[in-house]
């Protein structure tokens, strides 16, 4: 009976194990595709700078005040950014029935609506491995076998190594003879040999009780000593991860504004298109480098949310430092 209860509560495990995992995937692939479509307009916006800088060029080429060289280059900056949104609206596009497909629902009138919120986490990880490792389902299940295997034994050697005790009664009763009934009784007690003498079927059988024991002991160490292992990992690329952010940020910012005095100076003349045309180039690349970075340190939020075996936003809500500490 013993047994059976945890073979029952090991199913029960790997059922919400499953869909723990489940639920993270689906939130990587929600959250994956909220930053596709925050670079879909990042990419609409550079196609709309390349667009009005073409009609400026155009425009200035008519007048006579720029040459052929500089509208065929405004021409060209425009159909790349034209092609970059295709091109990422296709991958949006194909991404997003995948998504659909995997939930079950049609794409027809479905759109997400989401933001990534980068949140700084600060955990010790020794800490959250002292509180959170005895909950993991693999942790649970590896002392749950254990034990299985440990009753198991138990049963085997009552099975093979016990002595059976037999009893037995006799009366004998005569028709013609009223009081000549006799009653007689015997105990027998049985003691097992071939358990004891190595070499035997019995006692491989007792001996590879045993060796499982020992080896769902070691598979137990194993998976704490990798589960430790994945969790100091995470917290130390957390870490290390906040710090691209803040210089993505910063990379972003100053790209930014380079941006936009370089096209002041090309409105004044004083700038080239093809400097221009690097400095959006170089804003659109640091504002992608730093949608990458943020989705990379949320995957890296779920992930260490999976190894602790908590949901992604308890995770957030208690080890989460305030913006304002960031």
């Amino acid at each position: 009976m013993k047994n059976i209860k945890l073979a029952h509560q090991g199913n029960i495990l790997k059922y919400e194990d499953a869909k723990n995992q489940l639920s993270i995937q689906i939130t990587k692939l929600f959250y994956s595709l909220t930053a596709e479509k925050n670079n879909l307009l990042l990419l609409e916006e550079i196609f709309n700078l390349a667009q009005r800088q073409y009609t400026r060029s155009e425009v200035s080429f008519r007048n006579g005040l720029v040459g052929e060289l500089s509208l065929t280059q405004s021409s060209l900056a425009l159909e790349n950014a034209r092609y970059n949104l295709n091109t990422a609206k296709t991958a949006h596009r194909n991404n997003m029935s995948d998504f659909l497909a995997l939930l079950g629902l049609s794409d027809e009138d479905i759109t997400l609506s989401g933001e990534v919120k980068i949140v700084k986490i600060d955990a010790d990880a020794e800490s959250l491995i002292n509180d959170y490792l005895p909950k993991r389902p693999d942790i649970i299940r590896a002392n749950q076998e254990i034990e299985r295997l440990t009753l198991t034994q138990k049963q085997t050697l009552l099975q093979t190594k016990a002595p059976s005790l037999n009893l037995s009664v006799e009366w004998n009763s005569s028709k013609f003879e009223p009081f000549t009934d006799t009653i007689s009784a015997t105990a027998r007690v049985s003691i097992p040999i071939d358990p004891w003498i190595p070499g035997t079927t019995k006692f491989q059988n007792v001996s590879k009780a045993s060796d499982s024991i020992e080896k769902a002991k070691l598979d137990l160490s194993s998976a704490e000593n990798s589960a430790k292992t994945q969790i100091r990992s995470l917290c130390a690329q957390l870490r290390n991860s906040w710090d691209s952010i803040l210089i993505a940020r910063l990379s972003f910012t100053a790209a930014q504004r380079s941006y936009q005095l370089t096209e002041q100076g090309f409105n004044n003349g004083t700038v080239e298109l093809l400097t221009l045309q690097d400095a959006r180039n170089n804003m659109a690349n640091a504002r992608q480098r730093l949608l990458q970075a943020e989705l990379s340190y949320f995957n890296m939020i779920l992930d260490l949310s999976s190894a602790l075996n908590i949901d992604w936003k308890n995770l957030i809500q208690t080890f989460g430092v305030p913006s304002e500490e960031n």
